[in-house]
């Protein structure tokens, strides 16, 4: 029989054809070939996506730890109660705000 190779993204299977028979229903294509451009894509440029995409996140969590903690300063400098005591005056601040939701 013939040997058929089929690819997916983490897994590569060999199948051998024993008889070749009509299907009953008609074999639709889910578009999962080689040629598809979301494959090619993945294998020349997945690292780099990948790397892209770790760098960024690493901006923005330490963006946000550094606005928040600005926030906090400038709540200590107008002589409110930190958030440590009880105070929620934080709550107030535009640029904790901006910290909390990067």
């Amino acid at each position: 029989g013939s040997l058929i190779t089929i690819s997916c993204l983490s897994h590569r299977v060999v199948c051998q054809v024993i008889s070749s028979a009509v299907p009953a229903v008609p074999v639709q294509d889910n578009g999962t070939s080689d040629s598809s451009w979301i494959t090619r894509l993945e294998n020349n440029y997945g690292f780099y996506i990948g790397l892209g995409l770790a760098v960024f996140s690493s901006f923005l969590i330490g963006s946000s730890v550094i606005l928040k903690k600005k926030g906090l300063l400038r709540l200590v400098e107008k002589g409110g109660t930190r958030a440590g005591d009880g105070g929620h005056g934080y709550l107030k601040d535009w640029l904790w705000w901006a910290g909390l939701l990067t």
